[in-house]
């Protein structure tokens, strides 16, 4: 859970969406999972979710399927992987728009569920169990959201109490964890589906993302609908009430020259640095900026 959610919502509603679908298409089939798993003796684990031994068995849409299984019948695993979805999600797709954000979230989900199997059969010791869970494509959103906004505060639970911790050492923490969790296994996780997860959202972001964002810069209405994606994400909507101001001279240069002499340089700046890296004239253009885009 993030400690300022304004930064985490298109006001439009529209960047909810995905992430809105996916998490009620996890909860959905979980239900629908417990009531085959205590109703029936069909083994579901065994046909959907990802394993050494499903595929020697040919059976290749596990490395998709997996994805939307959790542990049956408590609900604590797919209900904080949902919770961790909705907040990270829903920043990400504002920032990297929809097609970006599917990118990231099953790319994620596959690169961990690749790197679980090849360790499973490959490193000795390592038992084949089934991997199933959201957790490989969270933590590709997690790796994404701390390469992009470093320096933002996110709640964790610990032996169910909140704790407050930035997202960056939340990130190396984890990165720790599951590296090593993939050398010796413990507690039944999979910790190497998290890993190849993390490892992916650092690949999208440092490389994989230019390339996307290049062949956008080739269509106007790409380049645009990006650009307002970054400015809403970067700041904060302000209500009636406490609306400042535009700056004078935003107010006094045409739409189209200050965003490309004025907005364009900082969002390049975000990019490469993070949105910690911005002065405070910095974000007040860009909430001049916003406050145009509102006008519209």
């Amino acid at each position: 859970m993030l400690d300022d959610r304004s930064y985490m919502r298109d006001p439009s509603g529209a960047g909810r969406s995905l992430t809105m679908i996916l998490i009620v298409t996890l909860i959905g089939l979980f239900i629908v999972q417990a009531c085959v798993g205590f109703y029936s003796h069909v083994d579901l684990d065994g046909i959907f979710a990802l394993s050494v031994d499903g595929f020697k068995h040919k059976r290749f849409w596990q490395l998709l399927t997996f994805q939307f299984m959790h542990s049956t019948p408590w609900p604590w695993h797919v209900l904080f992987n949902c919770l961790a979805l909705y907040f990270l999600g829903s920043t990400m797709e504002d920032t990297l728009g929809r097609s970006g954000f599917l990118k990231l979230y099953f790319g994620a989900g596959f690169s961990g569920g690749a790197l679980a199997l090849l360790t499973n059969w490959a490193l000795p010791h390592h038992q084949d169990f089934s991997v199933l869970g959201a957790s490989a494509g969270i933590m590709g959103l997690l790796a994404a959201y701390a390469i992009m906004f470093p320096m933002r505060s996110i709640m964790v639970f610990i032996w169910l109490i909140p704790v407050n911790i930035r997202v960056w050492y939340l990130f190396w923490f984890l990165l720790g964890i599951s590296a090593f969790g993939t050398i010796v296994p413990f507690d039944g996780v999979a910790h190497a589906a998290h890993l190849g997860g993390l490892l992916f959202g650092v690949a999208f972001i440092r490389w994989g993302r230019d390339l996307s964002v290049s062949l956008q810069e080739w269509n106007p209405l790409q380049r645009k609908l990006r650009r307002e994606r970054m400015i809403k994400a970067a700041t904060v909507p302000l209500s009636k009430l406490r609306r400042r101001p535009e700056l004078e001279d935003a107010q006094e240069v045409p739409s189209e020259e200050f965003i490309s002499q004025q907005v364009d340089p900082i969002l390049d700046k975000i990019s490469a640095h993070g949105i910690q890296s911005l002065t405070p004239r910095e974000r007040e253009i860009l909430q001049a900026a916003r406050a145009r885009m509102s006008k519209r």
